[in-house]
C-alpha cells in the first residue's frame, strides 16, 4: 500500500483533494493531512509516506521550505506541487528541487488520478528494483561464502597453491593484510556411541562461535569453516599478536571443555600449523595441522597442540608385515583366538615404539583395516571401510582406535565363520530331510551322500560332526519313532509295520525296537495302543 499526505492550509483544499481520489483503487491510502509546513514535515519524519501532496505556499514553513527538507528526509519521497497561475514561478523552482509534478489550482479529477498513476508506476519501479538489488546482494553473498568454504575444502585437500593476499581479497572477499597466515583444526570427538546430528550440529556451531568470539578482534581476518566433527579454517593476524592467538585459542578450548556436558561428555581440541608471512604457507600450514590434531588419542583431548615433532618411523619396524602375516594366517584357517591374539600384538608393537605420532598410529590402523578387508574378502570394502573410517573419526584415544579395528575384524572373522558352519551343516539338513522322505525304503549311506554330493567317507565325518551320531544311528532313529507312531495309532499287524518302516528282516526290527523302546513291539502297543 503507497502512503500520501496531503498537506494544504485551506482545511476544504486538503478535503477537496481527499474525496477526489479513489484511493483504494489506486492502492494507496492517505495516512496524514496536515495545514502548515512544520506538521507536514513532522509528518514526513514520522509517517515516511511515498507521496506528498502539498501547497506551494502555506504558513510556518513555506512549500519551497518543505520540499528542500522533506527531500533530504526521505530523499525517494515523491512530490506533487499544487499551484494557482499567480504562483506559477515558484513551482518552477520546485521543480528544480527534484518534485514529482504539480498540478494548477483548481485540481482536475482526472489529471490528479493520472499524475497519481504515473508515480505510482515509479515508486513500484524504485521498489522492485531496490529488492532486486537486494536479492543480487544476497546472491554476491551466497556466492562468496560458497568460495570461502571452497577455499577451505581446497586448502584441505592440499590444492590450493601460489595463493596471494591479491587474491584473498578479490577473490574470496577477505579482509586481510601484512602479517601473519596460520591455518588451524578444532576437533570434536563423542565417543562411539551414535550422537544425533541436531546435536552435533548445535555443539559444533556453539564451538565455532565460541572461536570466533575469542579470536575475531585479534585478527584482521578469520575464516572457520564446519565439516561434521571438524573445524577447519585460516587467520591472518599482525605479528606481534601471535602470542595472543594462542592465549585465545586456549581459552576457548577451556570454555568449550567447561559446557562439553551439554548433551553428553565430548571433548574439543585444536592444532595450529606453522605461521608465515604469506597465505602460501597455508596449504603447509593446514597439513601440519591435520597431522597434530591426530595427537590428542596419544596425549589426550582438551588441549592446544603446536609444532610437529620428527616421525618415529614407525613404518620402517615392520610391524605391518609382521601384522599382516599372522592376520593372513588367522583368516586362513578362520581362528578368532588367533586374530584376537594378532590384534593385541599389533597394538602392543605400536604402543611400545618410543615418541610414536598419534597420526602414525592412524595410518597404520587404517591399513591394517584395509590390508584384512582385502585378505578376507569383504563385500562392498570401499564402503566398508568408510563406515570404519567414520566410527575412529568419533575417537579420541587409541584404545578406542584399537577396539574399532577389532570390532571390524572380529565381527567380519565371525560372520564368515557362521558362514561356513552354515554351509557345512547345509548338506546334512538335505541329507536328513531325504532320509524323512526315504526311510521306509533299502536306503544306505552310500545312496544318501551322493544324493546330497558328498562322497561316503566325507558325508560319515561331517554327518557325526553336526549332528554327534552316525547316519546309521540316526536313520535307526527315525524308523524306530516312526514305528512307535505306527503301533499307537494303527491296528496294523507289527509284520506290516516292520516293512513301512524300512525293515525286510521281522526278527531283526523286533531285535532292535526292543532294544530301543525297552519292550517287543506287541507289548508296547498293549502298553500305549
Amino acid at each position: 500500500m503507497i502512503k500520501v499526505v496531503i498537506a494544504d492550509d485551506e482545511v476544504r483544499i486538503c478535503q477537496l483533494i481527499d474525496a477526489l481520489v479513489d484511493w483504494k483503487k489506486q492502492d494507496m491510502e492517505v495516512v496524514g493531512t496536515a495545514h502548515n509546513g512544520l506538521e507536514a514535515l513532522d509528518m514526513v519524519r514520522t509517517l515516511q509516506p511515498d507521496i506528498l501532496i502539498t501547497d506551494i505556499r502555506m504558513p510556518g514553513c513555506s512549500g519551497l521550505e518543505l520540499v528542500g527538507q522533506a527531500k533530504e528526509r526521505v530523499p525517494e519521497l515523491e512530490i506533487i506541487i499544487v499551484s494557482g497561475y499567480a504562483h506559477f514561478e515558484y513551482a518552477q523552482q520546485a521543480i528544480r528541487y527534484g518534485v514529482g509534478d504539480y498540478l494548477l489550482k483548481p485540481v482536475n479529477k482526472a489529471e490528479m488520478t493520472m499524475t497519481l498513476e504515473k508515480l505510482k508506476l515509479r515508486i513500484l519501479q524504485r521498489k522492485e528494483n531496490r529488492l532486486g538489488q537486494m536479492e543480487m546482494k544476497r546472491k554476491t553473498e551466497k556466492d562468496r561464502e560458497l568460495l570461502q568454504a571452497n577455499l577451505i575444502d581446497a586448502i584441505l585437500a592440499q590444492k590450493a597453491e601460489k595463493l596471494t593476499e591479491e587474491e584473498l581479497r578479490n577473490t574470496y572477499g577477505l579482509r586481510v593484510g601484512p602479517g601473519l597466515f596460520q591455518a588451524f583444526i578444532m576437533k570434536m570427538d563423542c565417543g562411539r556411541e551414535e550422537m544425533g546430528q541436531t546435536s552435533i550440529s548445535l555443539l559444533m556451531d556453539k564451538a565455532k562461535e565460541t572461536l570466533e568470539l575469542e579470536l575475531r578482534e585479534k585478527c584482521t581476518e578469520l575464516l572457520p569453516e564446519l565439516r561434521g566433527l571438524v573445524c577447519a579454517g585460516f587467520l591472518n593476524y599482525a605479528e606481534d599478536r601471535q602470542e595472543d592467538i594462542r592465549r585465545a585459542f586456549k581459552s576457548a578450548i577451556n570454555q568449550l571443555e567447561l559446557q562439553k556436558s551439554l548433551f553428553r561428555p565430548v571433548s574439543f581440541s585444536v592444532a595450529l600449523g606453522s605461521a608465515g608471512t604469506s597465505p602460501e604457507k597455508l596449504q603447509a600450514s593446514m597439513k601440519e595441522a591435520s597431522l597434530l590434531i591426530e595427537e590428542r588419542l596419544l596425549q589426550g583431548t582438551g588441549r592446544l597442540f603446536e609444532r610437529l615433532q620428527e616421525p618415529s618411523g614407525l613404518g620402517q619396524k615392520g610391524i605391518l608385515e609382521q601384522y599382516l602375516r599372522e592376520m593372513s594366517h588367522a583368516v586362513e584357517v578362520k581362528s578368532m583366538e588367533l586374530l584376537e591374539d594378532c590384534l593385541c600384538a599389533f597394538s602392543e608393537r605400536i604402543l611400545s615404539i618410543k615418541d610414536v605420532r598419534g597420526y602414525e598410529l592412524l595410518e597404520a590402523v587404517y591399513s591394517a583395516a584395509e590390508m584384512f578387508a582385502i585378505k578376507s574378502k569383504i563385500p562392498d570394502r570401499t564402503a566398508c571401510l568408510n563406515e570404519f573410517h567414520r566410527q575412529c573419526g568419533r575417537c579420541s584415544s587409541a584404545e578406542e582406535i584399537f577396539s574399532c579395528l577389532k570390532e571390524l575384524e572380529t565381527g567380519c572373522l565371525s560372520g564368515q565363520i557362521r558362514e561356513l558352519e552354515e554351509e557345512s551343516i547345509r548338506p546334512i539338513r538335505k541329507a536328513k530331510q531325504y532320509i524323512q522322505e526315504h526311510y521306509s525304503e533299502p536306503i544306505t549311506q552310500e545312496e544318501v551322500s551322493s544324493a546330497v554330493g558328498l562322497s561316503s567317507t566325507y558325508f560319515s565325518t561331517l554327518f557325526k560332526k553336526t549332528d554327534g551320531e552316525g547316519f546309521a544311528r540316526y536313520l535307526m532313529g527315525i524308523r524306530m519313532e516312526q514305528a512307535r507312531t505306527l503301533l499307537r495309532e494303527t491296528n496294523l499287524p507289527v509284520a506290516e509295520i516292520c516293512r513301512r518302516v524300512g525293515y525286510n528282516d521281522l526278527k531283526h526290527f523286533t531285535k532292535t525296537f526292543e532294544k530301543a523302546a525297552g519292550v517287543k513291539p506287541s507289548v508296547y502297543r498293549k502298553l500305549y495302543g
